[in-house]
């Protein structure tokens, strides 16, 4: 794994070169927080390239200001490396998420209707969606494929006799629902739906638009945690160092163990147009 950044000693002849430097396992960048144009962005994308060739690692982690440069991150999608961001372990969070959100808007218990907007059948889904189900009320599965979800359906009813509300009705389902769990419907799909004004949207793996004029609620589409001190984290953001460390192929339980031990909370969560 590698972390690349922006100089923090600024140097013309670095910037007009083109310099990349590697400084044990950091990469650094000759840029000063500037814009850069689509040449300068591929001739330091190659100079990355050509440095991360001679080693094997494919995973990296960019600097708060690095990630700002949209024509950098796409070369170094192209090159297929693994850029971290944490959209896994704002996954894992999702309870803590869950709980964050119903302290911050003062919402009970007893009021909460959540919807899921799942049409991938993952292990941490299903995890989600059993543990959910059994805590609050008004637990309402949005899918595109409701056949997939049958046994879900029919192992949680046998199993704990409760009966879950598992549809597609784009004008209905989601119309009185105040807190919407969107694991991975992207912005094409989640518009189709009539969502209720006010509602908090917590889109988990990509940045949702919702489009209708009329929304006025919550549509959170980022985080930070709260972590232990770290030499990087003035420069880099503590949720995607936290997730480059962690090992992914332990079970789900493992790993919300390993992440109450090692306590991490959330900082906060961001919105299209707050932060809360």
């Amino acid at each position: 794994m590698y972390y690349i950044k922006e100089t923090d000693k600024p140097s013309k002849f670095a910037e007009f070169f083109h310099i990349v430097k590697l400084e044990n396992d950091t990469i650094i960048l000759p840029i000063l927080g500037t814009s850069l144009d689509e040449k300068t962005a591929y001739k330091l994308a190659i100079k990355t390239k050509t440095i991360l060739d001679k080693t094997n690692s494919k995973k990296l982690v960019l600097s708060k200001q690095v990630k700002q440069q949209e024509a950098y991150m796409n070369y170094l999608y192209s090159y297929n490396y693994e850029i971290v961001d944490g959209k896994w372990l704002f996954q894992m969070l999702i309870f803590d998420v869950l709980e964050y959100i119903m302290k911050k808007l003062k919402i009970k218990e007893e009021e909460i209707k959540i919807g899921i907007l799942v049409n991938d059948i993952s292990d941490l889904a299903i995890y989600a969606i059993e543990k959910l189900v059994t805590k609050y009320k008004h637990v309402k599965i949005v899918t595109n494929h409701i056949n997939h979800f049958k046994n879900i359906e029919e192992k949680i009813s046998e199993e704990q006799g409760i009966f879950i509300n598992v549809g597609n009705n784009k004008r209905k389902i989601l119309s009185k629902t105040n807190i919407i769990l969107n694991l991975d419907f992207p912005t094409e799909l989640i518009n189709r739906y009539t969502i209720y004004n006010t509602a908090t949207i917590i889109n988990f793996k990509g940045n949702v638009k919702i489009k209708d004029k009329r929304f006025n609620g919550l549509n959170i589409n980022d985080y930070e945690i709260d972590w232990k001190t770290n030499p990087h984290l003035e420069t880099f953001e503590a949720k995607d160092i936290y997730e480059a460390i962690q090992y992914k192929n332990q079970s789900i339980e493992e790993t919300l163990k390993k992440i109450k031990r090692d306590n991490v909370m959330i900082q906060h969560l961001k919105g299209v147009k707050t932060i809360i």
